[in-house]
C-alpha cells in the first residue's frame, strides 16, 4: 500500500476551526507558598512561579487563544473520598486554620513528609484537583478532544492515606475515578513521565484492571525518591490488577530523549494498544527535562512533543496532560509549551538520530521480558540491546547528501555558505549555479524536500519495501530548465524537516530568505529575478516579499506559486502598492479540482491562473 511520506499525518489542524483543546488555570493555586522564616534559605523548588511561567509562555505563543478556557473549581469531599481516606481529607482541611505559630511548630513534621504548608494550602490543593477533574470530564464527555491542566500543587505522590512529596490530593487518580463514575468511559490509561515514581497513583489502582498505570522514572535500586522497591520492575499490581501497573525504572540519572522514546516505542505503545484505553491521562511532570536540578536527566521539549504525539494516537485522540513536578521554571515552561503545541495539532520537531545508552537499553529489555508475561504485543526480541554502536543515518540525511552530490555532478551547482545562525538548519539546502554573478536573470526556486513515497511490504510491522520506495523531487526539472534557458539558479530547500511549518521554522524561513536576498541575490549584479515557490516553499517566498517589498518590487519579474493541494495560494500582506504590483507579476499554478476555483474572489487577488492536470514544472517563462 503506497504511503505518501510528504503528507501531514496529524488529524487536528494547527489552528482549528473551533476550539477542541481545553485549558485549566487559576492564579489561586499560587497562594500555596512556603513560609520563609530564614532569608538565607533557598526558594522551595515547588514554587508558584512554575505554573505562572507556563501560563505566560502559553499566552506569549498564542496557545491560549486557540484553546477553550475551562472553568475551574475546588474538588468536593465526595470526589476526594473516591481515592483518599476521610482522615486525609480532614488533615488537609485543618491547615486552613493554622496560625503563624502552628506553621512554625509543624514545619519539621511536614518537611519529614517532603511537604510545606500554609493556611492557603487546602484551597490551592482543592482547586488543583478540581481543575484536573474538569479537564478530564470535558474530554471524556466529548466536549473537547484534548486538554492541558496547568495546576499545582502536584498529586502523583499522594497515597490513599498519606500526603507526601509536595502532593496533597492525587489529582489524576481522583479525576480518573470521577470520570468512571460520571461518564461512559471505563478504561483509562495513565502515563506518568515525571522523573519520580508516582507511588500514590499506582496504589490507588493496585488491584483495578480498568486503569492501566505506566511510569517511567529514575529508580536506582530504590535509592531515588520516593525510595523503596515499590517502583521496581516487578511491582506490577495485585490480584485482578496484576500486570496493569507497568514500571520502567531507570538505573541511573542522565536518561534523555533516546531512552524515553525507545521506552515509548518498545513498552508503552505496544501495551497501550493492547489495553485500548478510552481516555489517556498524562501525569506530566517535567523534572526529567534538561536542566532540572532534581531529575538530572536530559529530555528535551522535542522529546516531550514526540511522546505526546504518540499518545494522541490512542483513545480516539482523547488525551489530558496534567502538570506534576518539574523544578527548573524555564525548562518546565518550554516543555509544557511543546506538549501544548502538540495537543493543538502541531507535528513534533525533527530530532537527530537517537541511540539509547547501554543502561537505558538494558532497562527496557528487562521490562520487556518481565511484562511480556502479561502483554502479548511486546516484542522481546526487538528490545534486545545491540552489541556495539552501529552508525545511524536518517533517511533525510542520506537524501540530502545524495541531492548535493547529484546537483553538483549534473549541473555544477555549488553549496551556498550561510551565517552560523542558519548553517545547522539549512546545511546543504541552499545551492546556486556557478554563473550567479554573471547572469542578468536569476531564478529563485524555493521548495520543500519533496515527497517520499513508499510501499509497505508488511502491514503488521510497517516494513518498507525498499525497491518500490522513492523520492519525488521537482527541483531537478527546474534546474534542467534554467540551464537550457541560460538563467542562473538559486535553489533553496527551505523545509527539509517535514511538511508542517511551525512558528519557529517560519521565523527561520524569513531570516534565511532575507539573508540570502540581501547578501547574495542583490549583490549578484542581476537585474531580473523570477521567484518560484513549490509546495510549502511558497511560504518562504511570501515571507521575503513582505520583508523586502521595496527591493522586490524593483527587481522581481514574476512570482509563480505551484501550490499543489495546499488550501489556498498565498498573497502578500495588505499594502495597496504591494498588492497592485503583485497582481501584475504573479502566477498561480493549480490542479483542476483545487478549491480556490470555487471562490472567484480569491482568484481575483492573483494575477495569471494556470490550470494543469499535473504539476509540471517545464513551463516557459518570459
Amino acid at each position: 500500500m503506497p504511503v505518501n511520506g510528504g503528507m501531514r499525518a496529524a488529524s487536528v489542524p494547527l489552528i482549528p476551526e473551533r476550539q477542541v483543546v481545553g485549558y485549566v488555570y487559576s492564579e489561586q493555586m499560587m497562594l500555596h507558598n512556603k513560609l520563609n522564616t530564614d532569608p538565607d534559605d533557598d526558594e522551595h523548588p515547588e514554587k508558584p512561579a512554575r505554573i505562572e511561567a507556563v501560563h505566560g509562555l502559553f499566552e506569549k505563543n498564542s496557545l491560549i487563544r486557540n484553546m477553550k478556557r475551562l472553568p475551574i473549581r475546588p474538588v468536593r469531599e465526595d470526589e476526594v473520598l473516591l481515592v483518599h481516606s476521610r482522615q486525609l481529607w480532614n488533615d488537609v482541611q485543618k491547615l486552613s486554620h493554622f496560625t503563624y505559630a502552628d506553621l512554625i511548630n509543624s514545619a519539621e513534621f511536614y518537611e519529614h513528609k517532603s511537604l510545606y504548608v500554609c493556611s492557603n494550602t487546602p484551597l490551592a490543593a482543592r482547586i488543583s484537583c478540581g481543575g484536573v477533574i474538569e479537564a478530564c470530564l470535558a474530554v471524556a464527555r466529548g466536549d473537547l478532544q484534548k486538554a492541558f491542566a496547568n495546576v499545582r500543587p502536584p498529586g502523583h505522590h499522594a497515597e490513599p492515606d498519606e500526603c507526601m512529596g509536595f502532593c496533597f490530593f492525587n489529582n489524576v487518580a481522583v479525576a480518573a475515578r470521577v470520570v468512571q463514575q460520571q461518564t461512559k468511559v471505563r478504561k483509562i490509561m495513565i502515563l506518568d513521565w515525571d522523573v519520580h515514581h508516582g507511588n500514590g497513583t499506582q496504589r490507588a489502582f493496585e488491584d483495578d484492571p480498568s486503569v492501566l498505570y505506566i511510569s517511567m522514572h529514575r529508580y536506582e535500586n530504590g535509592e531515588f525518591y520516593p525510595n523503596g522497591t515499590y517502583g521496581a520492575m516487578d511491582s506490577c499490581g495485585d490480584r485482578s490488577g496484576r500486570g496493569y501497573s507497568v514500571n520502567i525504572p531507570w538505573s541511573s540519572a542522565g536518561m534523555g530523549d533516546a531512552e524515553y522514546i525507545l521506552a515509548m516505542q518498545s513498552i508503552v505503545m505496544p501495551i497501550a494498544s493492547e489495553f485500548a484505553p478510552q481516555l489517556v491521562i498524562i501525569s506530566s511532570g517535567f523534572d526529567a527535562a534538561e536542566g532540572d536540578p532534581l531529575g538530572e536527566c536530559h529530555v528535551s521539549p522535542a522529546g516531550y512533543a514526540h511522546m505526546t504525539h504518540m499518545l494522541s494516537g490512542l483513545a480516539g485522540g482523547r488525551v489530558v496532560a496534567a502538570l506534576e513536578g518539574g523544578y527548573n521554571v524555564d525548562a518546565v515552561a518550554r516543555s509544557a509549551l511543546a506538549v501544548g503545541r502538540t495537543l493543538l495539532g502541531e507535528s513534533p520537531p525533527e530530532m537527530a538520530p537517537l541511540m539509547a545508552s547501554e543502561e537505558g537499553a538494558e532497562t527496557i529489555f528487562a521490562v520487556a521480558k518481565y511484562q511480556s508475561r502479561f502483554w502479548k504485543n511486546i516484542d522481546v526480541r526487538a528490545c534486545e540491546p545491540q552489541e556495539g554502536t552501529p552508525s545511524v543515518f536518517s533517511i533525510l540525511e542520506l537524501l540530502k547528501a545524495h541531492r548535493t552530490e547529484y546537483m553538483y555532478r549534473e549541473f555544477g551547482m555549488l553549496e551556498l555558505p550561510l551565517m552560523q545562525e542558519y548553517e545547522q538548519l539549512y546545511t546543504s539546502q541552499a545551492m546556486c549555479s556557478q554563473d550567479l554573478m554573471k547572469s542578468t536573470t536569476v531564478v529563485v526556486f524555493v521548495h520543500e524536500f519533496g515527497n517520499i513515497k513508499a510501499d509497505i511490504a508488511n502491514s503488521l510491522t510497517c516494513e518498507v519495501q525498499k525497491e518500490h520506495s522513492y523520492l519525488v523531487d521537482a527541483s531537478k526539472l527546474v534546474t534542467k530548465w534554467c540551464k537550457e534557458e541560460h538563467y542562473a539558479l538559486m535553489d533553496i530547500n527551505l523545509y527539509p524537516k517535514r511538511p508542517l511549518i511551525t512558528r519557529s521554522e517560519k521565523e527561520s524561513a524569513r531570516g534565511v530568505m532575507t539573508y540570502i536576498w540581501d547578501n547574495y541575490l542583490l549583490l549578484s549584479g542581476a537585474t531580473n529575478f523570477i521567484f518560484i515557490g513549490h509546495g510549502q516553499g511558497v511560504l518562504g517566498v511570501m515571507e521575503l516579499i513582505n520583508a523586502r517589498s521595496a527591493t522586490v518590487q524593483r527587481h522581481v519579474l514574476l512570482v509563480a506559486q505551484f501550490v499543489g493541494l495546499s488550501p489556498i495560494p498565498l498573497i502578500p500582506k495588505h499594502d495597496d502598492v504591494l498588492t497592485s504590483w503583485y497582481l501584475r507579476h504573479s502566477m498561480i499554478i493549480i490542479p483542476p479540482d483545487h478549491q480556490v476555483r470555487k471562490d472567484g474572489r480569491m482568484l481575483k487577488r492573483h494575477g495569471k491562473t494556470v490550470i494543469i492536470g499535473l504539476l509540471l514544472l517545464s513551463m516557459p517563462f518570459s
